[in-house]
């Protein structure tokens, strides 16, 4: 079986793009950071379907050592799909130095080194690495000061990777727009919530299954490399 690490798999998108490669006979390597029971679920459900196609790393991606753990426990790899991000409001007036270390390290720092240490691997086996970006890369979501940079920083990541890493290795995105409504402290009341489905063109919101299934097709399409894919039901057009 071809093999895919996703990162932060345990839930929302994540958890679907593991069921969505795990459908297309992909071993899914599930990482998860604090999620174990959530994982374990998720692992045990697709051995069910699948016996020997799934399993479980646990790894705190702020911190490098760990990234460099889970990297060291990673064999062989086909698919490398940095999905793990943090993601909560850092008005500018309210900016520290512990919020900046825990947003960047995780969206940036885990996905940058995670592709480097494991671009070996993926070359031997003419392998590609998805980022999952956000459309926000583009145009930044306001008191969201850190996350924004954050994205746009893994925006171009994603084309210098598409660069260095060539031919070997395949590097793309895929840019979320509203896909499924934040929780806990970023969680949106429902005036908020209408405010945004007004500006999508398509005016509904998107689901997992749409961002798995751009990542499927990124995975399979062998001569795409450097692109970012907005999935946004067309709200990049109004902002």
């Amino acid at each position: 079986m071809k093999i895919a690490l996703i990162t932060g798999g345990a839930y929302r998108i994540g958890m679907q793009i593991c069921h969505t490669l795990h459908r297309d006979g992909y071993f899914v390597i599930i990482h998860y950071r604090n999620s174990f029971q959530a994982a374990n679920n998720l692992m045990n459900k697709l051995n069910n379907i699948r016996q020997n196609s799934a399993s479980i790393l646990q790894a705190e991606l702020s911190n490098i050592q760990e990234v460099n753990k889970l990297c060291n426990a990673i064999k062989s790899l086909e698919i490398l799909v940095n999905n793990a991000s943090i993601f909560y409001s850092t008005p500018v007036d309210k900016l520290n130095q512990h919020d900046y270390q825990s947003i960047m390290n995780t969206n940036l720092m885990a996905p940058l080194f995670l592709s480097s240490t494991l671009s070996d691997k993926l070359a031997h086996n003419q392998g590609c690495i998805i980022n999952i970006i956000d459309i926000h890369s583009e145009r930044p979501l306001k008191n969201y000061t850190i996350y924004s940079i954050s994205k746009a920083a893994v925006a171009m990541m994603t084309k210098t990777l598409a660069k260095e890493l060539a031919p070997n290795v395949r590097v793309c995105g895929v840019s979320p727009g509203s896909i499924l409504w934040p929780t806990n402290v970023a969680k949106l009341n429902q005036v908020q919530k209408n405010k945004i489905l007004k500006k999508i063109v398509l005016r509904k919101q998107g689901s997992a299954q749409d961002i798995a299934d751009t990542v499927l097709f990124l995975a399979k399409s062998t001569y795409i490399t450097g692109q970012i894919i907005n999935v946004d039901g067309g709200r990049t057009l109004n902002q």
